[in-house]
């Protein structure tokens, strides 16, 4: 069970982070598209393997948003995301 928190304080400071990304005028159009894309591909019905196969549908979508969220944050600038990342820290806090 405590794997499982792990994975959703994990999951949350991604989430944090590409809410950062989306928000800071310095972000480059790059890593705010992979964010959009990232939630459009989230909530959109299209899938690469659907919903209805049992734990491959779910895990499909997981990997590429992770996927894209990871390729978000090697866009930014190595001060910015280090910044955005500090300041998520502080948030929490």
């Amino acid at each position: 069970m405590w794997k499982l928190g792990r994975l959703w304080w994990a999951m949350r400071k991604e989430l944090l982070l590409a809410w950062a990304v989306l928000r800071d005028v310095r972000s480059p159009w790059g890593a705010k598209l992979a964010v959009l894309a990232a939630a459009a591909y989230l909530i959109s019905p299209l899938d690469l393997i659907t919903d209805a196969v049992p734990l491959l549908g779910w895990l499909d979508d997981g990997i590429v948003v992770f996927l894209l969220l990871r390729l978000s944050q090697k866009l930014l600038p190595p001060g910015l995301g280090e910044a955005l990342k500090a300041r998520g820290a502080a948030r929490r806090r």
